[in-house]
């Protein structure tokens, strides 16, 4: 899979199978909060049925250049973004940067890069997942161009 964005000190990729113990070591650091599918299985069938979907930033290098089949991708995860497309709507979860690359573009460029996957796909809006607690990142979703929507809530219900 070519690189998404291929900059100095950073490219955005898709990730793959091999990547799934290094996105949830970097989920536990760097994200807020958790999923019910933050484990081993929740991320292989994200990867297995939306290979494009979870987009990882890693540190630049390697133009070009992918892992080995099999083998982890070179590089620690220093962000991420799911950009989920369903056919009708464009859904954002886990906007994600390491506390140490913070304020330096990655999620900018994360966020790029999952609205021009929505584009090619069709998509015509993006909507994301935000916890109502966590201020740093509603500065972030503002700074993109999003806002919330006060007249909608989300409803949910566990499947198993």
């Amino acid at each position: 899979m070519d690189d998404l964005v291929n900059s100095p000190g950073l490219r955005i990729r898709t990730a793959l199978a091999p990547d799934i113990d290094a996105v949830l070591a970097f989920w536990a650091r760097a994200a807020e909060g958790t999923s019910i599918s933050d484990d081993r299985a929740g991320v292989a069938r994200l990867i297995d049925r939306d290979p494009g979907a979870l987009l990882l930033a890693v540190p630049g290098g390697n133009p070009g250049g992918h892992a080995a089949a099999g083998a982890p991708a070179a590089g620690p995860v220093i962000g991420s973004v799911i950009a989920g497309f369903d056919g009708w709507r464009c859904h954002l979860y886990r906007l994600a940067v390491h506390p140490a690359h913070r304020r330096r573009g990655v999620a900018s460029a994360l966020l790029a890069a999952a609205e021009a996957r929505f584009a090619a796909l069709g998509g015509r809006r993006g909507d994301a997942m935000v916890l109502d607690r966590n201020a740093t990142a509603h500065h972030a979703w503002r700074a993109a161009g999003y806002a919330p929507q006060p007249q909608w809530s989300r409803w949910v219900k566990p499947l198993d």
